[in-house]
């Protein structure tokens, strides 16, 4: 018996009556195939985790939902121009069978478990690495709790407090900006910390 997030099942209540049965349908559907999964709330959309990585997830908007892998290396790719895996659903019709679909969702779940790498999407350019500035350097150095937060923090949750105090524009904005950083980070928060487990 999976262990349902309540906070999905709100979810779900909320979303539109066309969308119920598709999020319903494709919540089944991954706990079939794979019930190791753990259900969570990522992005304010729900996501399904194994060995506390990210499988696949879905989302509800006003006319479709989305459902897609977080693809790996080696599985076949998405539909190029179409959000998620399977272009805008709107009908239960605009799935794959039940059948298809859990092979889709083993297939992915296998090679997660084998450590396969994300792909990278066509076209997409690596992006530049960022030097930290001397004046967060700085104030990082004065303030260790802060410093240990930020250096166990994963490369993504690192830029994101480099791209905010990089992109300042004026000096006082990237003062402040710093000292809101160093209070986060002293206090273990990720730079969009208000957004998490939403």
């Amino acid at each position: 018996m999976p262990t349902l997030d309540p906070r999905i099942d709100a979810y779900l209540a909320r979303a539109a009556a066309f969308a119920q049965p598709l999020l319903s349908r494709l919540r089944e559907d991954v706990h079939a195939a794979c019930p190791e999964v753990v259900e969570t709330i990522k992005w304010s959309r729900p996501h399904f985790l194994l060995d506390g990585k990210l499988l696949c997830g879905m989302s509800a908007f006003k006319a479709h939902c989305a459902f897609g892998f977080w693809q790996r290396a080696g599985a076949e790719p998405a539909q190029a121009g179409t959000m998620g895996d399977f272009g805008r659903l709107q009908t239960l019709a605009d799935l794959p069978d039940r059948d298809a679909l859990r092979r889709q969702i083993e297939a992915a779940a296998a090679l997660l478990r084998a450590g396969a790498p994300r792909a990278v999407k066509p076209g997409r350019e690596p992006r530049a690495v960022l030097e930290m500035p001397d004046d967060l350097a700085t104030a990082l150095a004065a303030n260790p709790a802060a410093r240990a937060t930020y250096d166990a923090f994963s490369p993504s949750k690192q830029r994101d407090y480099l791209e905010w105090v990089l992109e300042a524009k004026r000096a006082a904005t990237r003062h402040q900006r710093i000292a809101q950083a160093v209070q986060w980070l002293a206090e273990g928060k990720a730079r969009h910390w208000k957004y998490e487990n939403c």
